[in-house]
């Protein structure tokens, strides 16, 4: 398996060389040459598998003979052990034909600990293997830094900084970064957006010097390998509710549009997914996209589900690769067109292709919190503000479709307490495990939205490089 760049100028490189560089040296993102597929039947193989082994047949084809099998195997089996659930990825019927996947029973609470707990044995066996070291550079909108680092801690071959937006992520979920006690773990604060966040992450890597000092890569979905490891649930859902026949739909509360592209790489390899619904809150940039084909950014408004509070979406890029014929220059010209005007137009034609596979919907904080109520009283089940965004974009799609629809809860509800006793006047609990680590001391630094001091700062604090 080879990668190329979205943006058509950087050497296609191998699974390993991907994963330990992040972001193409054209600051493009990477994705295969060519897709592997899966037939109807090794799917229907997955309904008698466990939710690791369809890990391990999902996406060893992105992996080749990187990673020996038996060694992949091991990795995979450690990532999943520090779930709570037993289904790992659990299912539960709401109503008929719409079915929602619990994806916050892993260390962090959040969907992102599938991919990233992967991805940090992926990254502990490539670094020994090599014998290199290298430095982490991530921004979270709140939940991929606190995933992240519980992926990365206290690992030898590798220091990992994260930048968070300042007073723009819940208490909790700052304080699952910055309780936690180790060396190699560098919080920072910014002030400022998420999108600022993640336009100083791709600056440093941008720097030649910073990169070949520190060794720089990736843990954000700009890397290949987040993207692979939230495709297998995608999988997952489609063989144990035995709809590979019926087709299924998917709906996916979406900010950096990471989880919903792995969707659509599941329905490119073989998965006979219908449509797949995209969630926005009021940032709701990727709606405005998938229904009139304008992408349009505005500023950030904070809302009760702060990891969608988000402009630009790295993994759109992704997508318009394959929307622009795989055309790295025709992708390239339209993403500078976005940062030079602030907007770009899609074609009639490509937005037709583009409504084939995708619709979108948006909800208000209001209408996030009526409803958490209404799944409190309908099911007695309790969820967050972003899942709440993506329950209703599910029923809103339902009602022009007889496809059965899963949608994904991506948090837990304890890691967004205000809204949810805001809504039903209940306190959701935090795991115990979970609770008692956050009464460790904070341990975190607040800069401002500037390239050059957070160049410096983790220059300066960076335990290794020339």
């Amino acid at each position: 398996m080879r990668y190329i760049s979205t943006r058509g100028k950087s050497p296609k490189l191998n699974f390993d060389q991907v994963v330990l560089t992040g972001l193409a040296t054209d600051s493009g993102l990477y994705l295969p040459e060519n897709w592997p597929c899966f037939n109807k039947r090794e799917i229907l193989d997955f309904q008698n598998c466990s939710y690791s082994e369809i890990v391990y047949r999902t996406v060893l084809p992105f992996i080749g003979d990187s990673i020996p099998k038996k060694i992949f195997k091991k990795i995979i089996n450690k990532s999943y052990k520090k779930f709570r659930h037993e289904e790992i990825a659990p299912l539960f019927e709401i109503e008929k034909d719409l079915w929602m996947m619990e994806l916050f029973h892993g260390p962090s609470l959040a969907f992102k600990d599938f991919a990233l707990q992967l991805l940090g044995g992926i990254f502990d066996y490539l670094l020994k293997k090599n014998s290199e070291r290298i430095t982490i550079l991530g921004a979270t909108s709140g939940d991929t830094g606190s995933a992240a680092i519980e992926a990365c801690k206290d690992k030898d071959m590798m220091d990992i900084f994260i930048l968070h937006p300042h007073k723009r992520i819940t208490k909790i979920q700052r304080k699952q970064m910055t309780t936690v006690d180790s060396p190699n773990v560098f919080n920072i604060a910014i002030k400022g957006s998420f999108d600022d966040c993640q336009d100083l992450v791709k600056k440093l890597f941008s720097d030649t010097d910073l990169g070949r000092q520190k060794k720089l890569s990736s843990i954000n979905s700009i890397n290949w390998a987040r993207i692979i490891g939230q495709i297998p649930y995608y999988f997952y859902a489609t063989a144990k509710l035995n709809l590979l026949d019926s087709g299924i739909s998917f709906c996916v509360p979406s900010g950096n549009f990471g989880n919903a592209y792995a969707c659509y790489v599941s329905k490119i390899i073989g998965l006979p997914v219908r449509k797949i619904i995209i969630g926005s809150n009021r940032n709701d940039v990727l709606t405005r996209f998938f229904t009139g084909g304008s992408l349009k950014l505005s500023n950030v408004v904070a809302t009760l589900s702060p990891s969608m509070d988000i402009q630009i979406s790295s993994n759109l890029e992704r997508y318009l690769f394959e929307i622009f014929n795989r055309s790295g220059s025709k992708t390239a010209k339209n993403l500078e067109s976005l940062r030079m005007n602030g907007r770009i137009e899609i074609s009639k034609n490509n937005l037709l292709k583009i409504r084939k596979t995708f619709e979108a919907y948006k909800l208000d904080d209001n209408g996030t919190l009526q409803n958490i109520k209404k799944v409190y009283n309908d099911t007695g089940r309790i969820i967050d503000p972003h899942s709440s965004v993506g329950f209703y974009s599910a029923i809103e799609a339902g009602k022009k479709s007889s496809v059965p629809i899963v949608t994904l809860a991506t948090a837990h509800p304890s890691k967004f307490p205000q809204a949810v006793r805001t809504a039903i006047k209940i306190k959701a609990k935090l795991p115990r495990n979970i609770s008692d680590s956050l009464e460790r001391k904070e341990k975190y630094d607040i800069l401002p939205n500037d390239f050059d001091l957070v160049k410096n700062y983790i220059s300066t604090k960076s335990s290794f490089g020339e």
